[in-house]
């Protein structure tokens, strides 16, 4: 038997498996949402929004329900996934003793996302470092990548994970380091009615778990040590 043909081929299969297992986590698929349930929702919101006590009878607001709609779904649009996100390069980085200590870093990433507990938009900042290992994706991926899980019904602390999970999939790095900065309003506008709170998360994997002086340089980089 030709070893390195089954090798190349065990690779191949890898690689396809881990592709699918990409897609999945990305969830490459397109919400099928008809004309005729968005105007069947136009008329919930009509009804919600009435109740409330707004005049939806003037000029300024008549067509509020159906811009509330599509902009909700405009505001989501994360969970449709983002095919652009498969593609990924080979690391510049060879063997060179360094490399398990050099780091990709982009930030702040701005973001917009929707709190899945009250539907109150959050809002705020990303910041996404990594070691590559054998392979690198392209800068504007890394926005890509926030985006396709802030534009979505979320939770800070899952977004973190989720970024992290993904871009380890993408490119197997020595390490991944995710921090985001927001700004919360169902804390602001109802409940406690805090005044300009923020929340912060961080996620470390690999290298920069083990490794105090590589999140502080992480923390350095993005003028976030304090």
């Amino acid at each position: 038997m030709n070893t390195d043909h089954h090798h190349d081929h065990e690779h191949e299969h890898e690689h396809q498996l881990g592709a699918l297992s990409l897609k999945s986590t990305i969830a490459l698929h397109h919400r099928q949402i008809s004309e005729e349930q968005i105007h069947k929702f136009e008329g919930y919101m009509s009804e919600i929004f009435s109740s409330l006590g707004m005049d939806l009878e003037n000029p300024a607001t008549v067509e509020t329900p159906t811009r509330f709609v599509r902009a909700l779904i405009d505001a989501t649009d994360g969970l449709d996934g983002d095919p652009k996100l498969l593609k990924v390069f080979q690391t510049e980085c060879r063997g060179d003793p360094d490399c398990r200590m050099a780091q990709v870093i982009e930030g702040p990433i701005q973001f917009y996302s929707l709190c899945e507990h009250h539907v109150f938009p959050f809002y705020g900042q990303a910041y996404i470092g990594y070691i590559a290992h054998e392979n690198i994706i392209g800068l504007s991926k890394l926005t890509r990548l926030v985006r396709l899980f802030t534009r979505r019904f979320a939770v800070q602390e899952r977004i973190g994970q989720q970024i992290a999970d993904t871009l380890e999939g993408m490119v197997q790095p020595h390490g991944i380091a995710v921090f985001l900065e927001a700004r919360h309003l169902c804390v602001e506008m109802r409940g406690v009615r805090e005044a300009s709170p923020l929340t912060r998360t961080t996620v470390w994997r690999g290298n920069y778990a083990k490794d105090a002086s590589l999140r502080s340089e992480f923390l350095a980089a993005c003028q976030l040590s304090r």
